[in-house]
């Protein structure tokens, strides 16, 4: 089966049958693959290379996933990371999107599944189609998001988001003056099917919150309690 894009992935992993397993079922699946058995190795075809996803083993014998993660972020902020992981605890999968994953797997799973979060992934960064949409500039206060070539502005001020971090504000700015539950934020960015809690919901928020607010801007996303967050004008009854 053909995929629908010619994604490049790399793969991060140390055990060989499962590198073996996830080269060949991705490039079935169109994908375009490279494979790295080691945290050296990937890290450095991280850096060297343009990847659409990385799936990236959070227990590597000559590396801490974890920390391999942070440094691939701090060469790249918008490639999309899940983290491979039998760590399947709040915390364990807490500390990974901590560490800038977009994403996670426990082990073992189901290869259908691994597909359907890489599909979910390429959505967040890359246009559904060469064409802008109608709607492709939302704009709230002074914050500005550029659908189409996937910027964002505050106080005229260039953002560098992680893709999650991207996909968490167009949805504030899509549904402006909305209490929106920390429910409806899970499903909507991380799937109805991740099964994690919702304090990972929170720890996202204080990320955009930081970028957004930098340099001592007013806070726009609030924290109705009780109920989510909302987007909005500074109220001094919120926070």
């Amino acid at each position: 089966m053909e995929a629908a894009n010619d994604a490049k992935i790399l793969v991060i992993e140390d055990d060989a049958n499962t590198r073996d397993f996830l080269r060949r079922g991705l490039q079935e699946a169109g994908y375009r693959v490279e494979i790295a058995g080691r945290a050296d190795a990937g890290l450095d075809l991280a850096k060297q290379n343009v990847f659409d996803v990385i799936i990236l083993d959070i227990m590597l014998p000559d590396g801490d996933g974890m920390q391999i993660c942070k440094n691939i972020r701090q060469a790249d902020e918008r490639v999309p990371i899940l983290f491979l992981t039998a760590l399947g605890t709040t915390e364990k999968i807490t500390a990974g999107l901590d560490a800038g994953a977009d994403d996670y797997l426990v082990k073992p799973f189901k290869f259908a599944e691994l597909l359907a979060r890489i599909r979910t992934l390429l959505r967040r960064v890359r246009p559904v189609s060469g064409q802008p949409s109608p709607e492709q500039t939302l704009v709230f206060a002074d914050i500005q998001l550029d659908d189409y070539t996937k910027t964002v502005k505050r106080a005229g001020q260039a953002l560098t988001l992680t893709a999650t971090e991207y996909r968490l504000l167009f949805m504030f700015l899509k549904n402006p003056g909305k209490v929106i539950s920390r429910t409806e934020i899970l499903n909507e960015i991380w799937g109805a099917d991740i099964h994690i809690g919702s304090n990972v919901v929170d720890v996202y928020i204080n990320y955009l919150r930081k970028k957004l607010e930098a340099g001592g801007l007013p806070r726009l996303i609030h924290t109705v309690i009780g109920m989510g967050y909302s987007l909005k004008e500074a109220d001094e009854n919120q926070s």
